[in-house]
């Protein structure tokens, strides 16, 4: 197998920038460099030069022996000077070495992968950590990584196991005592399972709107105060504001964190009745997005809701220009009153149906988590009926089983493969 190099921090010129190394070469391309070689896992000083003898760099050099990196491989680490010049000499001299080459997207997770030091899942949560913008999206991410899926993943299997084991016996000893309460465990182990999986999906929803984001939309009649609101909220001139009404036609998106939360404020179109072919449009358009929205903030001005409108439990409605009205519980986009206890009420209303978030965070886990539920409901119905063979069963069981390892990625998804890892940069 080659070894692979790979700066791991970004480009541009910083304090320290650390090259990556890691294949069965590395430790020799790291003595070849720096002339010795620490002891493993120690951080050591070391001169660098290229083959010619002239100084590349003075870094902090450290190598991991077989099995104990990440990648699983031998593999080393060089800490530079963070100037482009530096990090370019040393990727120069160490592509000039044979057997080195640069490493592709991704390619150090995909070793770790193909090493056993991570399972799939662990891998999907590397790629949203490093994405992770928002503390609820860094501990969602990290609990990935830190195995929780596998961890869940595994018990589940290990309970279907021992169904289907059970199953199989009724099959083997068919001429045989078998004990008769068999069936009743099989059944009992199948339920927890189940009744887990479906938990777990009824919670998925809410994991990947932490990782992907919350839709917030503000709503209310035209001239309100909505695109004011989002500015204030925003802390910049996100949207156009105007005393005129109908100003905003499209949907502006502003981006933010609130409470830890990724959460995307949406200034939708004023909601009114308008023979203006093009502001209709953006009132339809206000009125889906709005729909879809996880939350709606209604701001009002004594003119009552826009027509048609029924907020929701959750949804808040709040009035508007207290600066000028006095509303003691409104808000003002002006002076700033209100709009604390405001993004305080969105971020309470957020997080606790963050709470309810599974420990599957991807479309990926809902379809393999989806497809062990129908399985396993399959077998119980037929185990109910005791018509089916029990052969049927015990494969409807081992479905669900393959389902799971799917999940973890320790069968049946090669072709995802390149698709995961192109997430990733290179170095990672």
């Amino acid at each position: 197998m080659d070894t692979i190099f790979a700066p791991a921090t970004a480009r541009g010129k910083a304090g320290l920038a650390v090259v990556r190394l890691s294949g069965p070469r590395a430790a020799e391309a790291v003595a070849a460099l720096a002339g010795s070689l620490p002891p493993p896992r120690v951080l050591a000083r070391r001169r660098l030069r290229d083959p010619a003898g002239d100084v590349l760099d003075d870094a902090l050099v450290v190598w991991f022996e077989h099995g104990a990196s990440f990648t699983g491989e031998v593999a080393a680490e060089l800490h530079l000077h963070g100037s482009p010049a530096t990090v370019a000499a040393v990727l120069g001299a160490l592509g000039a070495m044979p057997g080195l080459r640069l490493a592709d997207p991704g390619e150090f997770a995909r070793r770790a992968l193909e090493n056993g030091r991570l399972d799939l899942a662990q891998v999907e949560g590397l790629a949203d950590l490093i994405e992770a913008e928002t503390e609820a999206q860094r501990r969602q991410a990290l609990a990935v990584l830190s195995g929780a899926v596998g961890r869940r993943a595994e018990s589940w299997r290990a309970r279907l196991i021992r169904a289907a084991a059970l199953i199989e016996a009724t099959i083997d000893f068919a001429d045989e005592d078998v004990p008769t309460d068999v069936m009743a465990e099989a059944d009992q182990l199948l339920g927890e399972v189940q009744a887990e999986l479906v938990r777990e999906l009824a919670g998925v929803g809410m994991a990947e709107r932490i990782r992907d984001g919350f839709e917030v939309a503000i709503v209310g009649l035209p001239n309100v105060g909505k695109s004011t609101l989002l500015n204030a909220l925003a802390g910049r001139e996100a949207a156009l504001t105007s005393a005129i009404a109908g100003t905003t036609r499209d949907v502006i998106e502003v981006r933010m964190d609130l409470g830890g939360l990724p959460v995307t404020l949406l200034d939708t179109a004023g909601l009114r009745e308008t023979d203006d072919p093009v502001e209709g449009m953006g009132v339809a358009l206000a009125r889906r997005r709005a729909a879809a929205a996880d939350l709606r903030i209604y701001l009002t001005d004594g003119r009552g809701l826009p027509p048609g409108e029924v907020p929701g439990c959750d949804d808040i409605v709040v009035a508007a220009r207290a600066d000028e009205t006095g509303a003691p519980e409104g808000i003002s986009a002006v002076t700033g009153q209100g709009l604390d206890r405001l993004t305080q009420r969105i971020a309470g209303v957020l997080s606790q149906r963050a709470a309810r978030a599974a420990t599957i965070t991807h479309a990926r886990h809902r379809r393999a988590v989806g497809v062990a539920v129908e399985r396993l409901a399959a077998a119980r119905a037929a185990l109910a009926k005791a018509e089916v063979p029990a052969e049927t069963l015990a494969e409807d069981v081992l479905a669900a089983v393959r389902a799971l390892e799917a999940l973890v990625g320790r069968v049946d998804v090669e072709h995802l493969l390149d698709e995961i890892f192109a997430r990733f940069c290179i170095g990672k």
